[in-house]
């Protein structure tokens, strides 16, 4: 909205004119974002507290300190982040690009379904939300129609082949396979955000980074001059979902204030569905699905501790971890929360400077 409306008003007033960069225009969604959530946070907190009574349901089959410390904290934190970024990306984003709906649609798609799991959840005191299967279901209609937007507005030879971090000119044409692919990243990466939603800020900063990583990848890509600088397959229009970007990181920022441990609130499905979908849909948008992998490589490790470990006890009865996600596993041997959360966040930001890297090395 802002930037139609001070893009109108630049012939009269040329200082406006700054509102044409995305650089500045990411700078304020960063900042509105943030201040959004902050103003608005405590607010909600108190509203959600009452609505929710006991809070969010604790697993039974969960660490037994989650049950005592955890007990009675509010869940449903993600309509914090969501607000915060649909309010900052509709001021700040060109909203004739139409990547950037696409990705809104993911993301408030994604957030409807963990909006109602979190509700029934409360609703029904109980850990488990609705049909797993249903819930699925609704997210791959949700991320098919995303990425067939994605391949309509997209360059013919590019918008249904697979890039490759490293690599230069190699493309994997996928033809009409290529939208299975893409929605099982984008559905894949919702669920895996979700998986590493289960300590006070463990998920939320990893995500921040992975959106800050790709808030520079998409600017890059989006821009002619520096994509050709760096051997990266241009892609006309994308650069605009920097500003999106920036609005998660602001967001995030603001939530964290208030989930930094000891949690006032979690996020719940809410917004690590939302979430994860989202960063889905950008990296699935640029053609980097395997740059977020890395990136993202910590949700790839606490998703595969759950796969192994499920397929482990299933056929041999036993376990390779002592609980999962992986996070989990480390609380069983002893370690203290903080230190599992601050080591993962390490960890991200090792992994992000590793996908960061795959923009030079060609």
């Amino acid at each position: 909205m802002l930037y139609h409306l001070m893009l109108s008003l630049s012939e009269q007033f040329s200082a406006l004119n700054v509102f044409r960069y995305i650089t500045f225009r990411t700078g304020g969604a960063i900042m509105t974002a943030l201040f959004f959530v902050f103003l608005f946070g405590p607010g909600i907190i108190a509203m959600l507290r009452i609505k929710q009574g006991r809070g969010q349901p604790i697993r039974e089959d969960g660490p037994e300190r989650h049950i005592v410390e955890k007990q009675g904290t509010p869940t449903m934190g993600g309509l914090m982040i969501l607000t915060g970024i649909v309010v900052s990306t509709l001021l700040w984003a060109d909203l004739s690009n139409l990547y950037v709906w696409a990705v809104l649609f993911v993301t408030l798609g994604f957030g409807a379904i963990g909006f109602y799991d979190d509700y029934l959840k409360v609703t029904r005191s109980t850990a488990g939300g609705f049909s797993g299967k249903v819930r699925l279901l609704l997210e791959f209609i949700i991320a098919g129609i995303a990425v067939f937007v994605f391949m309509q507005i997209g360059k013919p030879e590019l918008s249904r082949a697979l890039a490759f971090p490293f690599l230069k000119e190699t493309l994997l044409q996928l033809g009409v396979l290529f939208l299975p692919f893409a929605v099982l990243v984008i559905v894949g990466s919702g669920n895996a955000v979700n998986l590493t939603d289960g300590l006070d800020g463990l998920a939320i900063v990893p995500v921040m980074i992975a959106a800050a990583s790709f808030g520079l990848i998409v600017y890059l890509v989006g821009n002619a001059v520096f994509a050709n600088y760096l051997q990266l397959h241009f892609v006309k229009g994308s650069g605009e979902l920097s500003v999106l970007c920036g609005a998660v990181v602001g967001a995030g920022l603001g939530f964290l204030w208030f989930n930094a441990p000891p949690a006032m609130i979690f996020m719940g499905d809410t917004g690590s569905l939302s979430l994860g979908g989202a960063l889905g849909a950008v990296a699935v948008a640029v053609k980097h699905e395997f740059v977020l992998a890395i990136v993202g490589g910590l949700f790839v490790l606490e998703t595969v501790s759950v796969i192994v470990q499920v397929i482990s006890f299933r056929l041999t009865g036993r376990r390779v971890f002592r609980m999962a996600p992986l996070h989990h596993h480390f609380e069983q041997k002893g370690w203290k929360e903080p230190t599992i959360v601050i080591r993962f966040w390490i960890i991200s930001v090792v992994l992000a400077l590793i996908g960061l890297a795959t923009l030079k090395l060609r």
